[in-house]
């Protein structure tokens, strides 16, 4: 099931729907990511819809270094454990919206990620516990990142957290096995990263599991898993595509409002 978050002329409020080929079902005002919960019966063309990011989260845990190709090419060793950090919720944006460049940073690169969705509450899982069984599922994450910014605090805050530099979507797909998708990023069509989730250090479950430890996941919570090696800076007028297998395309243009 692909399940977008909408905006429409005829919405008092933004609402969750199932998307079937050219059609957006529309949930009702109370929908939580409840797996049985059926669609209503207002139906609006997917043309005439806006797409939303398909969640607003409470948090967006990021993973870093999770690829080892991607550790190398910056020089960094490969953790012990996950390395976590955060992107604040107002740093999230949708498919087609534009990703705006900061005059603090000479050097923003895409970084192309599987997003894993949460379901429902998660804290403190134990290994009698299935991660994959608090996954509401899996969408597209770009995380956008002022690479000369992070290297130059150390600490990943300021590098990752400006407006805009979360894009997610176009939608979540709730059926993929997150062990083995290809994820590949292109920028103006050409390809710069392709790997895939195979390769990761620590799969999502183990994350799920890890992350829950640290702090309680909530319905909706995003997780970061991590980008494979081949990140590049982007520049103004580019176009950043994000595709996941068996997900979509997240598609953003890129903006620099001292290039205007």
């Amino acid at each position: 099931m692909r399940v977008c978050r909408i905006s429409h002329s005829s919405l008092t409020q933004p609402r969750y729907a199932t998307v079937e080929g050219s059609k957006v079902s529309i949930f009702d005002e109370n929908y939580n990511f409840d797996p049985s919960a059926d669609p209503g019966t207002e139906i609006l063309n997917l043309d005439e819809v806006q797409l939303l990011a398909p969640v607003s989260p409470s948090k967006v845990v990021c993973v870093g270094r999770n690829y080892r190709e991607h550790a190398a090419e910056l020089g960094n060793k490969m953790p012990d454990e996950p390395l976590l950090f955060l992107k604040p919720p107002s740093s999230v944006i949708a498919v087609g919206d534009r990703i705006e460049l900061p005059p603090e940073s000479q050097q923003v690169e895409h970084e192309g990620e599987l997003g894993v969705v949460i379901g429902r509450t998660a804290r403190k899982l134990t290994q009698e516990d299935d991660p994959l069984s608090y996954v509401f599922g899996y969408t597209c994450i770009n995380d956008v990142t002022a690479r000369d910014l992070q290297r130059k605090d150390v600490q990943f805050t300021r590098g990752k957290s400006f407006d805009t530099f979360c894009p997610v979507g176009p939608w979540i797909v709730t059926d993929i096995d997150p062990t083995r998708v290809q994820v590949t990023t292109r920028v103006n069509d050409e390809v710069k990263q392709n790997g895939n989730t195979a390769d990761m250090a620590f799969p999502v479950a183990f994350l799920i599991r890890y992350i829950s430890g640290i702090m309680t996941l909530n319905p909706g919570d995003l997780i970061a898993t991590g980008t494979p090696a081949g990140v590049s800076r982007m520049k103004h007028g580019d176009t950043v595509e994000v595709e996941v297998e068996g997900i979509g395309v997240l598609r953003n243009t890129i903006y620099d409002p001292t290039a205007v």
